[in-house]
């Protein structure tokens, strides 16, 4: 069985288009026995998320509750090839974890090639840590290309429990998820598990995500969500440019 102790991936009412606030998610994140938390909120480019001023005041907020540890950071839309992003860069220094992604309503999919370069360049940033659910059949990508790059840049590749998910707005992921796990355990380059969740209930439910490593025999020593220093031992290392 898979040692899971946090989910790196969620959204509250603040995003524009979830559910529950920060407090309903780590009372969850409690009760399915988390040690820690990452609320994740989507960047300003979404519609309807919030705006440059909500990232800028996350000091406010404690960051433990319910005996469970929280980081408050911000998933990043990717806004074109050159890996540009929604944040400025004062802005995600303060972020306790960021992850980069590309979102439909702000980023036209683009050729292979684009697709491959937006998610380099992002993965490039010295702020971003995870690049978000990089097996959206939209956006077509080298793979091979995208783990490389994970491994020279210091990034963690998410496998995405929502992309699993039956009815999930990420149709037929799981091609993609199988190739970027064949290729991590090939270039030994890790990944982190995260729900996605945008309702409370679905907190720290990575029950897709673990049936597919099993399968695949994938290594424990590779999965970020084993250990909370594991976690922080990866941000703290990812390197300057």
């Amino acid at each position: 069985m898979i040692k899971d102790v946090m989910d790196t991936h969620t959204h509250t009412l603040a995003s524009g288009h979830a559910y529950s606030t920060i407090r309903e998610n780590v009372a969850a994140a409690a009760r399915k026995g988390l040690e820690l938390l990452a609320v994740t909120e989507h960047a300003p480019r979404m519609i309807g998320s919030s705006q440059l001023i909500y990232f800028q005041n996350l000091k406010v907020i404690d960051r433990q509750a319910y005996e469970v540890e929280l980081m408050m950071g911000v998933e990043l839309n990717i806004l074109d090839e050159k890996g540009t992003v929604d944040l400025p860069e004062a802005t995600l220094k303060q972020m306790d974890l960021a992850i980069a992604s590309l979102h439909i309503p702000c980023i036209t999919p683009g050729s292979r090639e684009y697709n491959t370069q937006a998610c380099l360049n992002a993965m490039k940033n010295p702020h971003v840590h995870i690049l978000g659910h990089p097996d959206d059949p939209r956006y077509p990508i080298d793979m091979r290309a995208v783990v490389q790059g994970a491994k020279e840049y210091g990034a963690m590749l998410e496998l995405n429990e929502s992309s699993l998910r039956p009815g999930g707005s990420r149709k037929n992921a799981r091609p993609q998820d199988e190739e970027m796990l064949k290729l991590c355990m090939e270039y030994r380059v890790p990944i982190v598990i995260g729900s996605d969740a945008h309702v409370d209930t679905d907190v720290g439910r990575h029950d897709e995500a673990h049936a597919l490593l099993e399968e695949l025999r994938f290594p424990e020593e590779l999965i970020i969500n084993r250990s909370v220093e594991a976690l922080k031992h990866r941000i703290h290392a990812k390197p300057e440019r």
